[in-house]
């Protein structure tokens, strides 16, 4: 990188276009980062802004090791499963994000990035990010786009994550994270009151989180500490900075094959 860029997290609002174009010619910057979050309730003891900050402050911490930009995040994610009773969620229709997506790939990959790893904050926003990866692969050759979901980057991170429940939300890990991502943005005396129970096991349907939970969270916060957080994130950055040295340089695996040309 030249001396004369940012040292630290490079965000790409933070660039000017000649600092992209020149990161953009550089070696070892051809991976960007998306983080994709959501603005929703979760409980009385985290804020709303959560998987955007854990998704965020996440990319950071992999710019600052690996160089890799990060793009600006989507902030409003698919919440859809947390309805409109408690107050706080903002949405927009799952096909929408994946537009959102798709376009923020496409533009990003005219400025010179072509590889976009997408860091997911949400676990509703797993769907629209699979539509957004089917239309960039299918419709832009040239361009390459993966997710990122933290809870599931390892077996150990995805162990911690589901200990209080199968389906959870502001829950253990997750305040965890928090504590040691965005401290000050904790209601600590909140966390030791806030724990509710997964309530969907056995269930035919899916129902909105007022239809499962007394308040918002669903799994034990009460159990969250820095430590466990500190670890999660220890576990996680490292595991996203194999796949940005890794995704630099990545080909198809029968990379230079034809693809045959149909009229659909």
């Amino acid at each position: 990188m030249d001396s004369s860029m940012p040292t630290g997290p490079v965000c790409w609002e933070d660039l000017t276009w000649c600092e992209i174009e020149a990161l953009a010619e550089g070696q070892g910057n051809e991976v960007a980062l998306l983080p994709v979050g959501a603005t929703e309730q979760h409980g009385p003891h985290l804020p709303t802004g959560t998987d955007t900050i854990i998704a965020t402050e996440l990319s950071r911490a992999v710019s600052r090791r690996t160089g890799a930009v990060v793009l600006p995040a989507v902030n409003v994610g698919c919440s859809y499963g947390h309805g409109t009773a408690l107050p706080g969620t903002l949405s927009v229709p799952p096909e929408r994000l994946a537009d959102l997506v798709r376009d923020t790939v496409v533009w990003a990959g005219a400025s010179g990035f072509r590889r976009v790893l997408a860091v997911n904050g949400h676990f509703g926003n797993q769907a629209s990010l699979a539509v957004a990866g089917d239309h960039v692969r299918h419709e832009h050759a040239d361009l390459r786009f993966g997710v990122m979901n933290w809870w599931t980057l390892t077996p150990e991170v995805t162990a911690e994550t589901l200990a209080d429940g199968e389906d959870i939300h502001a829950n253990r890990a997750e305040t965890a994270l928090m504590m040691a991502l965005a401290p000050d943005r904790v209601r600590m005396d909140q966390v030791p009151f806030a724990d509710d129970p997964d309530r969907t096991e056995g269930l035919v349907f899916r129902y909105t989180a007022p239809n499962l939970s007394l308040n918002g969270v669903t799994g034990s916060p009460s159990l969250a500490t820095p430590e466990l957080g500190q670890r999660l994130v220890d576990l996680v950055v490292p595991t996203m900075c194999d796949a940005v040295i890794r995704g630099r340089t990545e080909e198809p695996p029968l990379a230079g094959r034809p693809e045959r040309v149909r009229t659909l």
